[in-house]
C-alpha cells in the first residue's frame, strides 16, 4: 500500500469514528425509550421563552420512564430505589447553572420524597445505563457544579446527563408525579393560601405523571408508564424572598 493510500485509509477511519460519535446523540434522540420535553409557555410567564429580548429561559429536558433498582446501601441494608435517568439541554444561547430539585409525590397515598445522593446506588445505575461511562452521569449535586453549556443552533445538542434517586417510596402507590424544578428561572408571586398570611412564591416547574400496574409484592420497572402530557406549571415553593409583600388586590369586574 502506497503512502497516499495509507493516508486515505487513515482519513477514512477518522471520518468513520467521527460519524459514529455523532450518531450516538442522534440515535439517543430517536430512541423510543427516551422522551423529549420542549419548553412551553404558561400564562404566568413574565415574558417569552429563550428570546434575546426576554430574561426568561427554560431548558429542554429528556427522560426515560422511572426504573427500580435493588442495592445494598451502606447503613441502610438492601433497598429498592426508584431512579429517573434524564438529560438537560441548554438552547438558551448562554451557559446556565442547573440547580435541580426532583420531588416525587404519590397522588394516591399523599406522600412526597425529595431525591437523594446515594453513591452506591448511583454506581449501580451507571453500570446499567452507561457501562462505558460515556455520558458521565451526574447526581443532583455534581450537575450543579458547572454551568450547562449552550448548544449551537442547527448543530447536534450538547446534553448533560443526570440521575435522580428516591429511597423508601410507598410500595402501595400506583399513581405518582415527579416535579422537576431548576429547569427555568421563571417565578411568580401569588396571594397567600389561608390560613397562611405570606405570599406564595411559585417556580416554573415540569410535572411528569406516571402510573404503576404492579403492587408491593411484585414491583418491577416494566410496570411503570408515563402518563402524557408533560406539563409546565408554576408550583408553590418554600423559597424566601426578602421584603416580599402580597400582590395588590385586583379590581373586580
Amino acid at each position: 500500500m502506497t503512502r497516499r493510500q495509507n493516508r486515505r485509509f487513515a482519513l477514512g477511519l477518522l471520518a468513520a469514528a467521527v460519524g459514529a460519535f455523532s450518531l450516538v446523540g442522534l440515535t439517543l434522540a430517536a430512541s423510543p425509550n427516551v422522551r423529549q420535553v420542549a419548553p412551553e409557555p404558561n400564562v404566568q410567564d413574565p415574558g417569552q421563552i429563550n428570546t434575546p429580548t426576554s430574561k426568561l429561559w427554560v431548558f429542554d429536558f429528556r427522560f426515560k420512564d422511572p426504573r427500580l433498582i435493588k442495592v445494598a446501601v451502606p447503613g441502610r441494608g438492601q433497598r429498592l430505589c426508584f431512579y429517573l435517568w434524564y438529560q438537560v439541554i441548554n438552547n438558551t444561547g448562554e451557559p446556565r447553572t442547573f440547580i435541580p430539585d426532583f420531588e416525587l409525590v404519590t397522588q394516591d397515598t399523599n406522600r412526597d420524597y425529595h431525591d437523594q445522593v446515594l453513591p452506591r446506588v448511583q454506581d449501580e445505575i451507571r453500570r446499567l445505563e452507561d457501562p462505558t461511562d460515556y455520558y458521565k452521569i451526574k447526581n443532583s449535586v455534581t450537575i450543579a457544579a458547572e454551568p450547562i453549556p449552550p448548544s449551537r443552533p442547527n448543530a447536534a445538542p450538547r446534553p448533560v446527563t443526570g440521575v435522580a434517586i428516591w429511597d423508601d417510596v410507598d410500595p402501595d402507590s400506583n399513581h405518582f408525579a415527579i416535579f422537576v424544578s431548576g429547569l427555568s428561572n421563571g417565578w411568580s408571586i401569588t396571594d397567600p393560601v389561608p390560613p397562611d398570611t405570606k405570599p406564595v412564591v411559585r417556580r416554573k416547574t415540569l410535572q411528569l405523571n406516571f402510573r404503576r400496574t404492579g403492587d408491593r409484592y411484585l414491583e418491577g420497572s416494566n410496570d411503570i408508564r408515563f402518563v402524557p402530557p408533560a406539563q409546565w406549571i408554576y408550583r408553590g415553593s418554600k423559597l424566601s424572598v426578602p421584603g416580599l409583600t402580597a400582590p395588590a388586590a385586583r379590581p373586580e369586574k
